[in-house]
């Protein structure tokens, strides 16, 4: 090839690279400009809905503004015509119209100093009563604090534990928390819970709601009270509430099951509940795995705690059947495996009851006192059915009894309602011929004591012991001391009943009184009533500060000028003696 030719096809490649380069460029170009025009479009629609947002967010202020205005030129018009319509006296709220207040609970909880329960202007009671109108105003009133509602929760009356759940939201309401103590008894809301659900006094129902809620809120069941060092479950099993502990263990830690209690001699809960004679709260927690042969300070297993129904007060029939159903279960829980004495009631069923009997100087159809106090005719003696060892079954002359002879579906002797009554044969005493039955005085049967009053009740029956033991030394059964001591122990029973021998307290009617350390007065009355459990002294004031004429609710138990009477419980009353001038 030639140079010419060289030349020619250089050129013509250039051309052609040069062809091949601009057509490259200019497809880029293209895909350049299609990606820009995608991106422009994305942009704009990110624009367009950011526009769009801002646009609702002005239409939104524009439509509060106008909202908040429309409030105002409102509330600016009541005011307006608030003093036209306003008339001079205005009718007080009703119950309904109060609102609790509502306040975030505290991160820590706290002991809440002690203080008075509040109470209406010119109310009779001397307790809180949260049906009343008056006392429920109170209650949702929000200046009422939370120490002046732990102060209503401590009366023990079934007017305030009937109602444990209503004040238990009263406290939580005020910001309270849920482990909050009460500063006079280091209790929590929990531990009165529990306490409430005891029968009679207190409401089982109302207190499983208010522990159900108190635990959903987070409630420790292990805190116990520095008083009594009882925890939830110790309180539950002490009151025989079951329905409290099958909810309190499904709640807590294992350790609590057997956690023990100084107080109990350092028993567990189910040494509580046995020696309380509480079969409910001993099956539950058996249920849930209690040991029955852990042991308390003086080594015995929960077994070997329970009452001997010997010890016990009139009526012992029911408590013996209770007793023995309890023992046995209790040991029949203890496991083969373990070394345990098997602790039963003492057994003197080989012993004929007229053998018995003649060893006393006793025969049937003879007059015999029970505990020195109920007078009535001797119609049995022998074993029985509901417990072990010797009873005898008595005809009362007054209906104080429990039965007509027969316990269980068993009958022993025959007698009208209420006027029969078993005792152990230890309990009885013959009634000689110069003691006439109105000289016995016979004494109700006292209900199940609150905590704060069991070690007094314990040191009370334990002087009365002792003072039995030595009038004993000083003649027997048929002597004439013997007849002294019959007579001295009715005579005591009736001023015991005529007023009330605490430590420290002897009050009878007609003493001179005061009154919550500041009303003098005079004692008309004691005893039991109608208005609130346990017993009351109705004193007749000096001065008309009192509250009534000496009765309640339309029943009458002593009588004097209006606003002369007033009632009030034994801690609140005590003897007033005035000194004599000396004379010269």
């Amino acid at each position: 090839m030639t140079k010419e030719e060289n030349l020619e096809t250089q050129e013509k490649e250039r051309k052609e690279q040069e062809e091949q380069d601009q057509l490259e460029e200019q497809e880029e170009g293209k895909v350049q400009k299609e990606e820009e025009e995608e991106l422009t479009e994305e942009e704009e629609e990110e624009e367009e809905y950011e526009l769009e947002e801002e646009r609702e967010a002005e239409e939104r202020a524009e439509v509060e503004e106008e909202e908040e205005e429309d409030e105002e030129h409102n509330e600016e018009r009541e005011e307006e015509e608030e003093p036209t319509n306003q008339e001079p006296e205005t009718e007080p709220l009703s119950v309904s119209q109060y609102q609790s207040p509502v306040h975030e609970p505290r991160r820590r909880p706290m002991v809440h100093p002690s203080a008075q329960a509040p109470l209406p202007k010119d109310y009779t009671f001397t307790f809180f009563d949260p049906n009343d109108p008056a006392c429920q105003q109170i209650l949702v009133d929000p200046n009422t604090s939370v120490p002046e509602l732990f102060a209503i929760v401590r009366q023990w009356v079934p007017q305030v534990q009937h109602k444990i759940d209503v004040i238990g939201n009263e406290i939580l309401k005020r910001g309270c928390h849920v482990n909050d103590r009460d500063g006079l008894t280091d209790m929590t809301l929990l531990h009165y819970s529990c306490k409430a659900g005891a029968h009679g006094v207190g409401n089982p129902a109302a207190s499983l709601r208010l522990t159900s809620q108190l635990i959903s809120l987070g409630a420790d069941v292990s805190l116990r009270s520095r008083w009594t060092n009882m925890n939830a479950l110790h309180y539950a099993a002490y009151f025989d509430v079951p329905e409290l502990v099958r909810v309190l263990l499904k709640a807590a830690k294992p350790r609590v099951l057997n956690s023990t209690c100084s107080d109990f001699l350092n028993g567990t809960a189910l040494h509580i509940a046995a020696s309380n004679l509480c079969l409910g709260s001993v099956k539950c927690l058996l249920e849930h795995g209690a040991n029955p042969t852990l042991r308390n300070e003086k080594g015995q297993v929960p077994g070997e705690v329970v009452p001997d129904p010997m010890d016990m007060s009139l009526d012992k029939a029911e408590a013996a059947m209770v007793a023995k159903e309890l023992k046995q279960l209790l040991l029949d829980a203890v496991p083969l495996s373990c070394n345990l004495p098997r602790a039963t009631l003492p057994n003197y069923d080989n012993i004929p009851g007229n053998l018995m009997l003649s060893s006393l100087g006793l025969k049937l159809g003879e007059r015999v006192l029970l505990d020195d106090m109920k007078a009535g005719t001797l119609r049995f003696c022998g074993t029985t059915e509901f417990a072990s060892g010797q009873w005898v079954g008595v005809e009362l002359d007054e209906p104080e009894g429990k039965n007509d002879g027969s316990v269980g579906g068993v009958r022993y002797f025959i007698c009208p309602p209420k006027l029969g009554i078993f005792a152990p044969v230890s309990k009885i005493s013959k009634v000689l011929v110069d003691q006439t039955p109105s000289s016995v005085v016979s004494t109700p049967r006292t209900p199940r004591l609150d905590l704060a009053t069991r070690l007094a009740g314990k040191t009370k029956k334990e002087k009365e012991k002792k003072e039995k033991e030595k009038e004993r030394e000083k003649g027997g059964p048929g002597s004439r001391g013997g007849r002294n001591l019959v007579v001295f122990a009715a005579q005591r029973k009736k001023s015991s009943l005529a007023g009330l021998e605490l430590d420290g307290l002897n009050v009878e009617v007609g003493d001179q009184v005061l009154v919550a350390g500041q009303k003098h007065g005079v004692v008309r009355f004691f005893g039991k009533t109608d208005f609130a459990p346990g017993y009351w002294f109705g004193v007749e004031l000096d001065n008309p500060t009192g509250k009534h004429d000496g009765s309640v609710f339309g029943v009458r138990y002593f009588s004097c000028l209006p606003k002369y009477g007033v009632f009030a419980p034994p801690s609140r009353v005590q003897r007033y003696v005035t000194c004599l001038p000396f004379i010269y």
